[in-house]
């Protein structure tokens, strides 16, 4: 059990150095290669902050792990809009201005209701995943034609200053792409195997684990970069790391894991992680919009999403030990 924390740990804390790498990479070659900056914010940001997500949930599916596959992705989702959304309105309130990141609520809704009446059946079969995936091809080109479209938009704008900062030369920025995918995969072997272990250990179900600490734990790098961008007053940066994670999360990741072999539910992923899931999106939907002007997501809202997100933790951990 001790080397199963261990692994668990040290996975987690690899993964998210890996990711952190693999993003800054990422990004200096597109930009090397001149790809526009609104495009490598919704692309490779995009990717990277949620290639944890994509990488734990793809190796859990291979090794028939379909609790963690599931619990990871949908507890990230819940995680992001609960907690790190929370805790970064609580740090600075988040004023919604950019008009892509406006079109995303309406579509992330959808994308929920998708995934809701997906899993109804208990399952994620092959068809289902090649939809996932499809809606995601889609909608990641759908948004990319959109965004340039505008001559000026306030996420681009604070992703080219993000940019100029980071800046490294292109063998330098190659490199870390290419390490900082390997220690993805390394560190994400880690991390499955360490839950699997710790879940066998004390009887929980892999479910579980998913849903809280493996969740948790490839969320971290989209915590780390919203509170950040909050702090340096780049609203659009901090919100659209969580709505454009929760998209990937559910189109590409259970897609990707769903491809690799057709996943299997119990009754409680819908009755209660998909309503909840749907529940925090309506209600991100609603404070998040601004239907009068720009939407703002404030200190009190920060603190009941943050509050929303401790409970539904609680009650998992109830379960536990009924």
């Amino acid at each position: 059990m001790t080397t199963a924390f261990i692994a668990l740990v040290s996975g987690l804390a690899l993964l998210i150095w890996s990711a952190d790498r693999f993003v800054e990479g990422s990004d200096s070659a597109a930009r090397h290669f001149g790809m526009p900056p609104l495009m490598i914010g919704m692309v490779i940001v995009g990717f990277g902050t949620s290639a944890p997500e994509m990488v734990v949930s793809a190796l859990a599916a291979s090794q028939g792990n379909d609790g963690i596959a599931l619990g990871n992705a949908y507890g990230s989702n819940i995680t992001n809009i609960a907690l790190i959304l929370g805790l970064t309105a609580l740090v600075s309130p988040i004023t919604v201005h950019s008009q892509v990141l406006r079109k995303e609520l309406s579509i992330l809704a959808a994308v929920t209701a998708l995934a809701g009446w997906q899993i109804r059946d208990g399952r994620i079969s092959l068809s289902d995943a090649v939809v996932l995936l499809g809606v995601f091809g889609a909608l990641v080109t759908w948004t990319i034609w959109q965004g340039l479209r505008k001559n000026a938009d306030a996420l681009g704008n604070e992703l080219e200053q993000e940019l100029d900062l980071h800046a490294m030369p292109l063998r330098r920025a190659l490199f870390w792409l290419t390490v900082g995918l390997a220690l993805l995969i390394v560190s994400s072997r880690l991390l499955v195997w360490g839950a699997i272990e710790i879940a066998h250990g004390f009887g929980v179900s892999d479910l579980i684990i998913g849903l809280t600490i493996v969740a948790v734990g490839t969320s971290l790098p989209e915590l780390a970069s919203s509170i950040i961008a909050a702090r340096r007053g780049e609203h659009d940066i901090a919100l659209g790391n969580v709505l454009g994670s929760n998209l990937f999360n559910t189109l590409a990741v259970v897609g990707i894991a769903g491809a690799i072999r057709p996943l299997t539910a119990g009754p409680e992923v819908f009755d209660r992680d998909i309503m909840v899931m749907a529940a925090l999106t309506l209600s991100l939907f609603v404070i998040g919009y601004g239907f009068r002007g720009p939407g703002r997501i404030n200190r009190v809202e920060g603190a009941l999403l943050v509050a929303c997100y401790a409970g539904y933790t609680a009650y998992l951990i109830g379960t536990v030990f009924r």
